[in-house]
């Protein structure tokens, strides 16, 4: 049996989401401004694909037995 993760089902589809939102605006952004105020959308979308591996390998850790009393 595996563990779950923190993140909910729901909370994993929005995160997913957020991160494609993100990655998708990041080069669009750099196109259209002058600035390098599209990085935040770069560093937005690292945060959260993190957040998605920290879960994913939390939900690939096998669950432990605890011990009988």
């Amino acid at each position: 049996m595996r563990s779950a993760g923190f993140l909910t089902d729901r909370q994993r589809q929005l995160a997913w989401l957020g991160f494609l939102l993100a990655a998708f605006q990041a080069p669009l952004a750099a196109k259209l401004i002058d600035d390098a105020s599209w990085l935040f959308a770069v560093v937005v979308a690292m945060v959260v694909a993190t957040v998605i591996l920290a879960d994913d390998a939390q939900r690939r850790r096998p669950v432990t037995a605890e011990p009988a009393e």
